[in-house]
């Protein structure tokens, strides 16, 4: 059965095709229109390049092969915000802020979810250069505006920083292994075993760590965090960057989850997870990753987001465009084929049969063009 595809693994019909489509053009002209500049970064590279900064989690996510010509291996792209860092450090190496988009496939070897694709459309925005909150709050509206452009608001955006958790297992002098376990078991909300992994771990760090958890909801959790977290530097740092994050755009629904450690590895600031109304999982995720670019040459702040356009195309309504318009084959009539031209140019959708051919069984077709006296008028066409 050599037409059947890969586990995770699906075509887009002509429907979906055109929704995904149009929301692709509708969000990219969004960035453009607000200075981001679009990349189409290759679908292969070496993979140091393409795992440079990444954490074990995008090294298990990522094809492997080698190369015919080098001998070097290759990875296919597992996430193209790599790529984009490189780009700016690299290629383009400005010294002021670069804000750059991208869109394209990228391909996973494992599905992230059970209902996730393997080849997810991945659509996202990143701006280089700025160290400040400011970036931060620039990324987050923009992701915003976005979602309000396509009708696919959001319902919240969760804000935690890895900073906090970070301070609090250097303070505790907690080795390589261990951390590696608090983090599982807070991604996890596994209280219980937190609370059997802390055992060892001093005061005032354990009560700080088997806090996390709970410090989770509304804005008003940070007020918490610092009656309750330990005055670390680091701490009081990522928490005044949160508020100051929440007090510059009071008209986004902001909520608070210090234990949301996602991109634990690669991030190192704010970072947030944005939700839409019916739907469990989060739309789109994004964070703070300066110094990525170290190993292209330059190591710059940085901050964006992504998700994943095949995902958000199921979510977002329908634009509900109009029918194609059927047309007869033109042939040598002048007239009939400059109606045609003239229609197309306006931008309908016009099928010309050809000779011989008597329906149209794609795209769906509302409206044909008929003959009355010497013009070609639409009507619609009767169902009936």
């Amino acid at each position: 059965m050599n037409w059947l595809l890969p586990e995770y693994i699906a075509d887009a019909l002509p429907g979906e095709a055109a929704q995904i489509e149009g929301l692709r053009r509708s969000l990219l002209d969004h960035f453009a229109a607000r200075g981001y500049e679009f990349v189409m970064p290759p679908m292969l590279e070496y993979l140091e390049s393409l795992l440079t900064g990444a954490g074990q989690d995008l090294k298990l996510r990522t094809f492997k092969l080698v190369d015919q010509l080098s001998g070097r291996t290759l990875g296919v792209r597992a996430d193209i915000t790599p790529q984009a860092a490189r780009i700016d450090a690299h290629l383009l190496n400005h010294q002021g802020v670069t804000r750059l988009c991208y869109c394209g496939s990228v391909l996973h070897t494992l599905p992230a979810t059970i209902a996730a694709s393997r080849e997810p459309l991945q659509i996202g925005a990143e701006l280089y250069g700025y160290a400040g909150i400011e970036a931060d709050l620039e990324i987050i509206r923009l992701l915003a505006t976005a979602m309000d452009r396509i009708k696919l608001p959001v319902s919240r955006i969760d804000l935690g920083h890895v900073g906090i958790f970070r301070a609090l297992a250097e303070a505790a002098g907690l080795p390589e292994e261990a951390e590696e376990e608090l983090l599982n078991l807070l991604q996890a909300k596994d209280v219980p075993g937190l609370r059997e992994a802390c055992a060892g771990v001093a005061e005032p760090y354990r009560s700080a760590l088997l806090k996390l958890p709970r410090l989770y909801g509304g804005v008003d959790v940070l007020a918490q965090a610092k009656a309750e977290l330990p005055a670390l530097p680091a701490i009081t740092t990522a928490l005044e960057g949160l508020s100051r994050l929440v007090g510059g755009a009071p008209e986004l629904p902001f909520s608070v989850d210090l234990s949301d450690l996602r991109g634990y590895h690669y991030h190192n600031g704010v970072v947030f997870a944005a939700y839409c109304p019916g739907y469990p999982a989060a739309v789109a995720l994004g964070g703070r990753y300066d110094g990525v670019g170290k190993a292209f040459g330059r190591a710059r702040p940085a901050t964006g987001f992504s998700m994943d356009l095949r995902e958000v195309a199921r979510l977002a309504p329908s634009a509900g465009r109009p029918g194609a318009i059927l047309a007869p084959h033109a042939g040598h009539d002048v007239r009939l084929a400059g109606r045609i031209a003239e229609l197309r140019q306006q931008g309908e959708a016009v099928v010309e049969l050809l000779p011989g051919e008597t329906a149209c069984e794609g795209p769906v077709c509302s409206r044909k063009l008929v003959q009355a006296g010497d013009n070609w008028i639409i009507e619609a066409i009767n169902e009936d």
